[in-house]
């Protein structure tokens, strides 16, 4: 058994349910426990255990946004000019619908960004009118991705 912290512990069947979910969270208990060769009953008490755990955060439904008009995807660098700007910053960037991801960061920014826009001109509205407008962010540099190339989860 590999440990993974003091509270969680996997095994290979562990493992294995686990990979089932994360290629599709939607795939039947009885289907898993069939392909392993346990009971339905044994899954579900190991996904209870794993999340109890903490392991197992839940599980959601990922849309894909380009069929929604989000076209443009792109990741931004926010320089604040005290990084005692950044609880009140980061309380107004969680305003703004567009902004989907927020890193505190080390390096040259202070928050790392990842925002979706229907187009560019969408992008440069959130920029100057929302991103640029918050008390604290003296600039910001953009990065906008032309295509995701790799999109998974960590190996366990």
């Amino acid at each position: 058994m590999k440990i993974v912290n003091e509270n969680v512990k996997l095994d290979g069947i562990d493992k294995t349910i686990l990979n089932f979910l994360m290629k599709d969270a939607k795939k039947p208990i009885l289907e898993i426990a069939k392909n392993i060769g346990i009971t339905g009953a044994a899954v579900h008490q190991r996904l209870r255990k794993l999340e109890k755990s903490g392991l197992i955060e839940g599980s959601k439904m990922m849309l894909d946004a380009r069929l929604l008009g989000y076209k443009t995807m792109a990741f931004v660098g926010v320089y604040l000019d005290k990084a005692v700007s950044n609880p009140q910053a980061v309380k107004k960037l969680s305003e703004i619908p567009e902004v989907i991801e927020c890193h505190y960061t080390t390096g040259n920014w202070s928050i790392f960004l990842k925002i979706l826009c229907t187009d560019n001109e969408h992008l440069m509205n959130v920029l100057n009118k929302n991103i640029q407008a918050i008390e604290g962010v003296s600039r910001t540099e953009t990065f906008i991705s032309l295509n995701q190339q790799i999109d998974r989860q960590i190996k366990i």
